[in-house]
């Protein structure tokens, strides 16, 4: 059995070992593997998306609290996304040798003992503590960006935005209810103890536990082990495994994804810092309401776009992502100080996000052949988290220097680039 073999190899000490596919490793086998990797993988993601929706929430605040400098705040975006652009590389050729498994509970043991750290900051108020509990965070957060990639690893070619939606979907309820878990997380940590603004941690530290354990007892047979082991025996069938390489598509996946991620962090990691001066009042609960929102966009339809990548093709996908993006931004720029104005353009922020997200990440899987894939996808997370490190840190002395509407009108050159590019990818 195709379950049994791929276990074996997985659990090898001292490494994968190559075992032999057997002849009844059907299709339909291998159809019923994926959708229990699909749903492992859903299941992991609500509980990582909790621990990712408080971070974005609290980052820019805490930081701008603990260094005195709303210039600064920036800086916590920019360490979550460093930790994740650190670790794509490393945690991508662990699982090219160890598996998916591995490598997202290695991810999950990086944000636990992030959020430890973060508390530990606020408490101390030691800004570069607070930096480098972040960072691990965000070291975490590259395993929940390899949740994504594993959805596709033994998903066909038909159905291969749609599993991938359906994981990054699954992000919603976590990404939602972490920075809805302001205002009582906020009561929790008073009761408990906790310094302020970290009181949403507490719900965080559950839930990334629940995850680790998750992965490390239903994450079998390995999706990414398995697929290799179909490729590398011959017999794997066409519809599961890519044989084709196209590096200019690739190219240009990865190219849309980062910077759609930038434009993305960029300005959502100010909107915090910019609500609190329209409603410093009600911060917590505003703040909390509108990055809820923003994240429901992120996820909350990434099914319909990968369907819609199926369907209509990924470069028009990441094309309407595009035309999404610009509508936020645009929005943003007209009416920086309605704060009703701010919440429905960081929804459409989170939704053009998805789109090119979800579609980019398909057309990267398809676009490389099976061996090759985890490299790439590692560069792929690499490039999208360091550019938006950089992005945010940016998009703080921006903030500072031509206001919330200058910074959606310098956002704009980044979707302008990627629907330029699209042609090329296209030949």
């Amino acid at each position: 059995m195709l379950e049994a073999a791929a276990a074996n190899r997985d659990d090898a000490p001292g490494g994968p070992r190559t075992t032999p596919v057997a002849a009844e490793q059907t299709p339909a086998a291998i159809a019923r593997i994926q959708r229990r990797v699909v749903g492992v993988l859903a299941a992991g993601q609500v509980l990582g998306g909790i621990a990712f929706g408080a971070t974005i929430s609290l980052g820019a605040l805490l930081a701008s609290d603990i260094s005195g400098n709303e210039a600064l705040s920036g800086w916590a975006t920019a360490s979550v996304t460093l930790g994740a652009a650190l670790c794509a590389i490393p945690l991508s050729r662990l699982a090219a040798r160890y598996g998916r498994r591995r490598a997202l509970t290695l991810g999950n043991l990086f944000a636990l003992v992030g959020i430890a750290v973060v508390i530990s900051a606020a408490a101390a108020r030691v800004f570069p503590l607070l930096l480098i509990g972040v960072i691990l965070i965000g070291a975490g957060n590259a395993g929940n960006l390899q949740s994504r990639f594993a959805a596709t690893d033994l998903a066909t070619t038909s159905r291969r935005g749609r599993d991938l939606g359906t994981v990054v979907w699954a992000t919603t309820v976590g990404g939602v209810a972490g920075p809805l878990m302001l205002t009582p997380g906020e009561a929790l940590g008073a009761a408990i103890g906790m310094p302020p603004l970290t009181g949403a941690y507490a719900f965080s530290i559950v839930a990334q536990i629940l995850a680790l354990v998750l992965y490390l007892v239903a994450l079998r047979p390995d999706p990414l082990l398995t697929a290799q082991q179909l490729a590398r025996t011959g017999e794997a069938r066409r519809e599961h495994v890519v044989e084709v390489d196209r590096p200019v598509a690739a190219r240009y996946a990865i190219f849309a994804v980062s910077a759609s991620h930038v434009v993305m962090a960029s300005v959502m990691a100010m909107t915090p810092v910019h609500l609190s001066h329209l409603a410093p009042e009600h911060v917590t609960l505003i703040v909390g309401v509108t990055i809820a929102l923003h994240v429901f966009g992120m996820y909350g339809l990434s099914p319909v776009f990968g369907m819609l990548a199926d369907r209509w093709g990924r470069i028009t996908t990441v094309l309407l992502g595009q035309a999404i993006l610009a509508a936020s931004l645009v929005t943003a720029a007209v009416a920086p100080d309605e704060p009703m104005a701010v919440l429905v353009a960081l929804f459409l922020l989170g939704l053009g996000w998805s789109a090119a997200t979800v579609a980019g990440a398909a057309l990267l899987t398809e676009s490389t052949e099976t061996l090759r894939r985890p490299r790439r996808q590692g560069l792929s997370d690499t490039l999208m988290t360091s550019s938006a490190a950089v992005g945010a840190v940016i998009a703080g002395v921006l903030l500072s220097a031509i206001d919330y509407g200058g910074l959606a009108m310098v956002a704009l050159v980044l979707v302008a680039a990627t629907v330029v590019l699209a042609p090329y990818a296209r030949r």
